[in-house]
Parts: structure tokens; sequence; C-alpha cells
């Protein structure tokens, strides 16, 4: 699940995560703790959309406007942004509303951007998304295929960038999810209960620790977090350098194929993730260690569910992957 998380930081395209598993076992903590690693980004300073100056295709329409008309843009810096969208959201606090009463009174586009432009090249967090409305889910779907968010009310229409990281958790006791939205996610972690009763009681002992003190639970792991950090910041900029060999692009596909995965989806995010893992190991080039790290997770929730299969899915990707890897 963390190694799934780092990447999706390192590479945005890879295409988020769904983390599924037994309740308590800390999936929402996890995410919710992606924050304090995110890397800064660049920013036009006062804009809804957090559009990057350098970029086009992730502006806002006014801060587009302004760069055809050659205005110098304020820029800043600010952390990657998460935003967690509620399971009780309404569809217009999602994607945004638009103002009728002044579009009509004063003839201008009043437009109050949602969550959807306020995740914007950041990170949107759906906890328990196997509840979330069907109606909610297509809005998303239909975000994340394109990078944008249309708005359409009473005759106008209103348009922004929306590009994030999608990251979902749930219990599968609760239900399943439709194959059209796990086929969007770009990996798939699945999360058991410790059964170790060593490493239970360590977990029991360091949450009374952080309840008794936050500050100094914090500071006790501040080296390692800055450590981490600063490899996510060096993969990061390292990840466009890294080779991966056309002989390992063949051997994937080949995998992707003798398992019947549709779509090409899962030959695309493998490729990118065993990229993004080489970068974070500071390294620039693949090896097939990288992805057999990566496989299980970007195509196990791709199999055509057999109801009589007894096996992990994970598992058949790996048994498949050793007999065409050997």
């Amino acid at each position: 699940m963390k190694l799934c998380l780092l990447l999706n930081v390192i590479d945005p395209k890879i295409g988020g995560v769904m983390i599924m598993g037994d309740r308590g076992t800390g999936k929402s903590t996890t995410v919710r703790s992606l924050v304090d690693l995110l890397p800064e980004i660049k920013v036009v300073f006062g804009d809804p959309y957090n559009s990057d100056p350098e970029d086009p295709e992730s502006m806002g329409i006014e801060v587009r406007e302004k760069v055809t008309k050659g205005e110098e843009l304020m820029i800043t810096m600010i952390k990657i942004n998460m935003v967690d969208l509620p399971l009780g959201a309404t569809e217009d606090r999602v994607c945004g509303t638009i103002d009728i009463e002044k579009a009509l009174t004063e003839g201008v586009k009043a437009f109050e951007p949602g969550l959807l432009a306020k995740a914007n090249r950041g990170i949107l967090y759906v906890d328990e998304v196997n509840l979330l409305d069907d109606h909610l889910v297509d809005v998303l779907l239909d975000s994340a295929a394109s990078g944008w968010n249309t708005v359409e009310r009473e005759g106008i229409s209103i348009s922004h960038p929306a590009r994030f990281i999608l990251i979902g958790s749930g219990n599968p006791e609760e239900g399943e999810l439709r194959p059209q939205l796990l086929d969007r996610f770009g990996m798939h972690a699945q999360v058991g209960t410790v059964r170790d009763a060593e490493l239970r009681v360590k977990i029991v002992e360091e949450r009374a620790r952080f309840d008794k003190n936050p500050k100094e639970f914090r500071d006790s792991y501040k080296a390692e977090q800055e450590k981490l950090q600063q490899q996510i910041a060096s993969a990061r900029s390292s990840l466009s350098s890294v080779q991966i060999d056309r002989d390992l692009k063949v051997k994937i596909s080949r995998v992707c194929a003798e398992l019947n995965v549709d779509g090409l989806r899962g030959d695309i995010v493998t490729n990118r993730a065993a990229k993004a893992l080489a970068a974070l190991k500071g390294r620039d080039c693949v090896t097939a260690e990288d992805i057999a790290t990566v496989i299980p997770n970007c195509l196990r929730h791709r199999l055509r569910k057999d109801p009589l299969e007894s096996i992990d899915s994970g598992l058949l990707v790996i048994e498949k992957f050793y007999e065409v890897f050997s």
C-alpha cells in the first residue's frame, strides 16, 4: 500500500490507487499521512484551479487568457493538496455551481468552483469508495479520464482542468466496485489484518505514545520523514531519464496477454510503475526485479473474475510473471 502511494506521487500518470482491506487496518490513516511527504509545486497565485504557470494543458481559462495577452503571472509555491470527498457530497459540491442569478442580472459567468477544481494537480481521496453514489462515480470517472470537468447548467457551460491522483479505499465486505471504476485505478493494493502478536503490540504501543504526546511522537520520526521527502523529490526529477529495455516491455505485454487482461491499461501502468520504482531506488534503468515488485498491484484488479477460482489474483499474476520472465 505504501509503495503504491509513493509511486503515484512520483508519477501521477500511473492513475491512482485502490486500497481494499479489512476495517481498522489503517488505510485512511496511511493515505492522509501522505500529505506530509508531498513535494511543493509552482502555481499561479490566487487561482482556484492551482494552474501550472509553465503548462498550458493544466491552466484555467482565465490564466490562459492572461498568458495570451502577455500579462505577467504571479507565481507561488504550495504543497500538493489532498482533497477528501465525503460520501454524502452533492454533485454541485463536487463539480462546482454556476450562479444563475448573477449570470442573468450582470451577464457574467459566475462560477463557484467545487472539490474537483480544488483537487486539480493534487490528490482526490474517496474513503469507502464502494459506497459512493453511482452518479458521483460517473462524474469522477469522466474527470479522471479527460482531465477536465465541465459543468452545464441552464444553457451555460463552463470547463476547468481537473487532473488529480484518484485514491480510493474500502472494505470488500461492504460490496464490490463496478468493473469500469476498478479499471480506472492504476494500482490495487490489498491490506490484511496483522496476525503477528509482537507486531500488533508494537502498533498498540506506538498509538498510545502518539496519544500521550503527538508532538514528541512526530519529532521522533522527523529524520526518517525528511529522508523520504528528499528521496521522492529526487525520484520526481530523475523520472524522465529512466529507461526500460524493449525486451522487458515485450515480456510485460506477454504476461498481460496470457492473463487475458482486457484493454492496454495494464501494460501502460506496469511500465510506468516500474520506471517510478527504479527512480525511487535511484537507478536509471528498470530491472526485472522492479517489474516483479509492481506487477501484482498493476494487474490483480484487471483479471476476469472466475467464481470457481479460490487462488488470490495477485498470486496468479506472480506465477505468470515467473513463467514468462524465467
